[in-house]
């Protein structure tokens, strides 16, 4: 088996106190002070994430864009040079092989930052679509990704000289030291922030300085383990949880990253027909009635008959509660009153429509 690999901030996450935890194929910090402290200071102040685990593929050439367009499920017509998008890449067959984030910087380059287990599939099955022309290129190890997430995002950013202020999945280009990096109005948590995309050689000095500069509003270094608690509050997808090979856009309930009207890209002819049949299980939201936590793979039922897969559980330090994403028969209905087995008991839940909380991110 392969040693996992290191971001590389890992000396500085450990000098920090870090525990870590293997995550795609990446040791990265699971916590530092707590998940509960760390999910609560995005929530209220702002926190900040090495996420550089992420991958990184470009698409670069004469009508590179066009091209990655046929190949991914959303429509980059629908954005211009500045703005990033969430995307899919599918099997034919309709599963998700990933998803991911693309930057559109021309007609002639795409930059995309898929997951990171993924990564190498994804580079893969791009390059081999790839007309004479196009190269596309992994640089999975060239890039570090730190992201800066919760309402005084903007103040640590705009105290180191970088851009703020962007629309919702905009980015801009800056410098800091003299080193290039795109800062984009994005992130996985809900809250207002930015990621930063920064050359592996300036990651350090970045991380210090946003760290530095987030102390007067109590800055706080997170793990993967909030990261997950925030995501699962806002009901965002986890691939290999809420998407993957035998689950599609469409029972993930993100039809809205499908380009519909797009002539073709891969697996559209069968997710086409999953839409119009509307047949099989959807993604819903639980939220506890009592103080059960649930956790991937429990059973949901109603009465005596299984009705789904809890696919995310987790206790919400937002509500105070147990909350879960499930695929859930289509005839269960938001409202309806259903079980999940935990610990051998049936414990209530209601079904609801993610996200369990108000989301920031889209504040202007």
């Amino acid at each position: 088996m392969n040693e996992p690999l290191h971001s590389p901030l890992h000396d500085r996450h450990a000098a920090l106190g870090a525990k870590f935890s293997e995550f795609g194929g990446w040791l990265m910090p699971l916590q530092y002070s707590g998940v509960v402290a760390e999910h609560k200071a995005v929530r209220s102040s702002v926190g900040v994430f090495d996420v550089s685990h992420l991958g990184k593929m470009r698409v670069s050439g004469p009508g590179a864009a066009e091209f990655v367009n046929t190949c991914l499920t959303n429509d980059l017509r629908r954005i211009g040079p500045g703005q990033a998008q969430y995307t899919m890449l599918c099997t034919p067959d309709g599963g998700v092989v990933d998803d991911m984030i693309a930057y559109l910087f021309s007609s002639d380059e795409v930059f995309v930052i898929p997951n990171a287990a993924n990564t190498t599939t994804v580079v893969e099955i791009v390059a081999a679509a790839a007309p004479a022309g196009i190269t596309v290129t992994n640089e999975h190890r060239d890039h570090a990704v730190i992201a800066v997430q919760g309402t005084k995002s903007d103040e640590v950013l705009s105290a180191l000289g970088l851009p703020v202020g962007q629309d919702y999945m905009a980015y801009a280009t800056a410098s800091f030291d003299g080193t290039p990096l795109t800062v984009c109005r994005t992130g996985y948590t809900g809250e207002r922030g930015y990621e930063l995309v920064v050359p592996v050689a300036a990651s350090g000095g970045v991380w210090d300085a946003v760290l530095a500069a987030g102390e007067p509003f109590g800055i706080l270094p997170c793990g993967l383990g909030a990261r997950d608690t925030l995501r699962t509050e806002m009901g965002y997808p986890l691939h290999g949880h809420e998407l993957s090979p035998e689950i599609s856009p469409v029972m993930a309930s993100v039809v809205w990253a499908v380009g519909w009207d797009k002539p073709a890209f891969i697996g559209a002819e069968a997710l086409r027909a999953q839409r119009e049949a509307k047949s099989g299980p959807l993604l819903r939201g639980l939220k506890a009635v009592g103080r059960a936590i649930p956790r991937p793979g429990m059973e949901v039922v109603a009465g005596d008959a299984g009705v789904g897969t809890v696919t995310s559980g987790t206790f919400s330090p937002t509500l105070g509660a147990g909350i879960a994403l499930a695929l859930l028969d289509r005839s269960v209905k938001l409202g309806d009153q259903v079980a999940v087995e935990v610990r051998g008991r049936a414990e209530p839940f209601e079904v609801v429509k993610p996200p369990f909380v108000t989301p920031g991110v889209r504040e202007p």
